[in-house]
């Protein structure tokens, strides 16, 4: 179960890795994520932007929402720290 707690410290992990990221890391990691995008949507049709944007803004976030943001930072500090060549542990206490 996701909770705002855990959103928090994954919102904060994530800040901490992309600071100390650099700006080749953080593009590598983009490219990547898009890839990820790119075959998720061939394979099971486009995202709805507005529902992406809809969670991003949401001022409470109800439990789904939740899911998706931390599973979104989880994703982020995943590719990010395997692009770094998995130097985590020196950005923070990595989250389960």
């Amino acid at each position: 179960m996701a909770d705002m707690k855990l959103f928090r410290q994954y919102l904060d992990l994530t800040d901490q890795v992309i600071a100390n990221s650099t700006k080749e890391d953080i593009a590598e990691t983009a490219k990547l994520l898009a890839m990820n995008l790119a075959h998720y949507q061939g394979k099971y049709g486009d995202l709805p932007l507005e529902e992406t944007l809809a969670v991003l803004n949401a001022e409470k976030p109800n439990e789904d929402q939740l899911k998706m943001l931390v599973s979104g930072l989880e994703n982020l500090v995943g590719v990010l720290g395997m692009v770094r060549g998995g130097g985590l542990e020196e950005d923070g206490e990595v989250l389960h």
